[in-house]
């Protein structure tokens, strides 16, 4: 099954955009091959771009401060366990107080490293990294794995608590949905939402073998799949094949 996910407002986009480049920051620290660490210092980068919005830390405070309110309105509700709700409210807690102590923006420490900054500025420059451009950082790319990650994680710990945090959001919030099997005829599917709730993201789950891609929209009214197929001339084209798949709505 491949797994698309489908987000209904900025907010929840930006998250999902953090949680994928810190996905892939951790895969490419936990290699050895300098191109990794090269492509994990550009990550990282990436990482601290998004991030850097004004209101992201306050977003994400307000966020974590709503979910726990919300847990603890079921304290006493015989159908929940109290030692879970602890846990996640534990987590919750944490995560909020390691957040809150980071000053300024995410990565904001790390403008003071004129080497790491000469590094981005140069970066996004095709080809700008080359040994004759930044002898020092061709220098750093032959120091063993071990001294190349240790420097990486240190690095990659002004975004960690950012990453933690948006990682428990989205987790939560993809627990809160119910699977449902649906049926798109003629490759085409759409379904009027409850009104009185608001979803946040769209998770669709669909065979890996079937070769359809489902093309996504959606408003506080309504979801719309479109399933297109990739041709042999390398262009997507429309499906006009019944397919099913498996929707959850998230709120």
């Amino acid at each position: 099954m491949i797994l698309y996910e489908y987000p209904f407002n900025e907010r929840i986009r930006t998250y999902l955009r953090l949680e994928h480049l810190f996905s892939r920051l951790v895969t490419l620290v936990s290699r050895d091959d300098p191109l990794d660490h090269h492509f994990a210092l550009h990550t990282l980068f990436e990482m601290i771009d998004v991030a850097s919005r004004a209101d992201m830390k306050s977003d994400v405070l307000k966020d974590l401060e709503r979910q726990k309110q919300v847990l603890n309105g079921y304290r006493g509700n015989p159908a929940i366990s109290e030692t879970a709700l602890d846990h996640i409210v534990g987590r919750i807690e944490n995560y909020f107080q390691n957040l809150s102590q980071l000053s300024g923006k995410t990565g904001h420490s790390l403008n003071d490293n004129d080497w790491l900054m000469g590094i981005r500025s140069r970066i996004s420059i095709p080809g700008g990294t080359c040994e004759f451009d930044l002898p020092a950082y061709f220098d750093w790319q032959h120091k063993s794995p071990e001294v190349r990650r240790q420097a990486l994680i240190q690095w990659c710990a002004t975004v960690q608590p950012l990453a933690d945090a948006i990682g428990l959001l989205l987790q939560m919030l993809r627990d809160s949905g119910v699977p449902q099997k649906v049926m798109a005829n003629s490759g085409q599917f759409q379904q009027n939402l409850p009104q009185g709730r608001t979803f946040q993201l769209l998770r669709l789950r669909i065979q890996a073998d079937a070769g359809l891609i489902p093309e996504i929209s959606g408003n506080r009214l309504m979801v719309s799949v479109r399933l297109v197929r990739l041709g042999e001339d390398h262009r997507l084209h429309p499906s006009n094949e019944d397919a099913s798949f498996e929707l959850t709505l998230c709120a």
